[in-house]
């Protein structure tokens, strides 16, 4: 037999095993909990590395469960990254949403709690949307039951042609979209129920929130998606916890964040849910990092990517790369770290999976599962990872691709980069002249076509 062959014969058995063992682990119908943080970035956890943010709770998730240091985002901000995690698709038309945008991700695609809801699942949206703030936009046009939290990112205002409660006034003077000081609404389902809001009081209600929802669920499974507003600018952290962290407001605010993480994991073992659930933790994209001028005020300090390049906004590892853990008792081995290429656009299929849910086959994720078990995930260095630019506007849809431990990156500031991100995390020595065969074949995987690279539009 061929050496590639039995290579291959090898893998598929590995995967049968390790699929077939999950299965066999895995409740009927597990619960599912994703939380997303807002801008948080690769090295703000303990157990990504941080000195000065305290997180335990997080902490002991990769302890008692997966962590995956290879993780990437939808795409390096706010809007696209959370179309492709709610859609399992590579966002190529979703533009960052504002107060006054009359579009927002179709209500036609399938989406992972439409998904979920079809199996019989609860669902619930808590905290920040972002893919339009129109009653037709809004996550109960997408498979959710109910939404509560703020339509798009806490640096913006309340659009004046919102569905909003009689009482809830807009000011007379035409606010601006972003700036410092400004409030976006709070929303209950599709109207605006608060405005103005205080937001150090967001990460406390939102905790409320999905303990309610695990609580009134009963014994029908239930999809929460957490998506906190923090650490995204302006920061604001609650009185308990503000002033505590010695990271700064930033580190208070993650800190308050790792304390929700606990207390929804202890109102799992409380209602006795815990061994059938699974709780994810990760974020939308890397951490906002300032550029040149004086240093900005507290509220608008943004966190670290710990050892990689540059953050939010950019295609570097900074921008992309985040966190992710996960636990569940009985299911996930405790203490498992895998470093396979790994992105949000595998949370769908991997959550079909877990239903055994048909799902349409032109999606570009792949199913989770093995990591799941604690076992090597077949296929994953062998299939190209797309960087989606940040903006619509560009004319190029992708600024970066990733296949192994190799990386390509072409843009017009910068050129061409070729990185080897397993010697390299940091991305410092480019080496593309001196590998050219090496640009050109991820020159041809960056150019496509790739399965699926066709997405929804806004």
């Amino acid at each position: 037999m061929k050496p590639d062959l039995l290579r291959g014969g090898r893998l598929a058995a590995a995967f049968i095993i390790a699929v077939s063992a999950l299965a066999a682990a895995t409740p009927e119908q597990p619960n599912i909990i994703l939380i997303n943080c807002d801008d948080l970035g690769y090295g703000d956890l303990g157990v990504y590395g941080s000195t000065t943010i305290k997180t335990p709770n997080l902490d002991r998730m990769a302890a008692e469960g997966l962590r995956l240091t290879d993780f990437y985002a939808g795409a390096p901000v706010c809007t696209p990254s959370r179309a492709a995690l709610l859609t399992g698709r590579y966002p190529r038309n979703t533009e960052v949403l504002f107060p006054g945008s009359k579009t927002g991700l179709s209500p036609e695609v399938l989406t992972i709690p439409r998904l979920l809801k079809q199996a019989g699942y609860v669902t619930a949206c808590i905290g920040k949307w972002h893919l339009g703030h129109l009653p037709q936009f809004l996550p109960t046009s997408h498979g959710f039951d109910s939404y509560f939290g703020i339509p798009y990112s806490n640096d913006m205002f309340l659009d004046p042609d919102a569905r909003r409660l009689p009482e809830i006034e807009v000011p007379d003077d035409k606010p601006a979209m972003r700036g410092v000081g400004k409030s976006p609404p709070l929303m209950r389902d599709e109207v605006v129920v608060e405005f103005p809001i205080d937001q150090s009081t967001l990460t406390r209600r939102y905790t409320d929130e999905v303990i309610k929802q695990i609580e009134a669920a009963g014994d029908r499974p239930f999809f929460i998606y957490l998506a906190h507003t923090m650490p995204h600018t302006p920061l604001a952290a609650s009185p308990a916890f503000r002033g505590k962290s010695d990271g700064g407001l930033y580190g208070d605010t993650v800190e308050e964040i790792d304390a929700s993480t606990g207390e929804i994991l202890a109102a799992l073992v409380k209602h006795g849910v815990d061994r059938r659930t699974l709780v994810i933790f990760t974020s939308d994209n890397g951490p906002f990092v300032p550029k040149g001028g004086a240093s900005p005020p507290p509220s608008w300090r943004g966190g670290s990517a710990g050892p990689l390049r540059q953050g939010k906004g950019t295609t570097y590892e900074g921008g992309m790369r985040v966190p992710l853990l996960a636990v569940w008792p009985g299911v996930i081995p405790a203490g498992v770290v895998r470093s396979e290429p790994t992105a949000m656009i595998d949370l769908l299929p991997t959550f079909a999976a877990l239903i055994a849910a048909p799902v349409p086959a032109d999606l570009p994720g792949i199913d989770l599962g093995p990591l799941l078990r604690g076992a090597p995930l077949p296929g994953a260095n062998e299939r190209p990872l797309l960087y989606p630019r940040a903006w619509r506007k560009e004319v190029h849809v992708y600024d970066a691709v990733r296949l192994g431990p190799w990386k390509l990156r072409q843009t017009k500031d910068a050129g061409t980069e070729l990185f080897d991100l397993e010697s390299d995390i940091g991305e410092r020595a480019n080496l593309a002249e001196s590998q050219p065969e090496r640009v050109a074949q991820l020159s041809k995987l960056l150019a496509g076509p790739l399965p699926a690279r066709e997405t929804t539009k806004p």
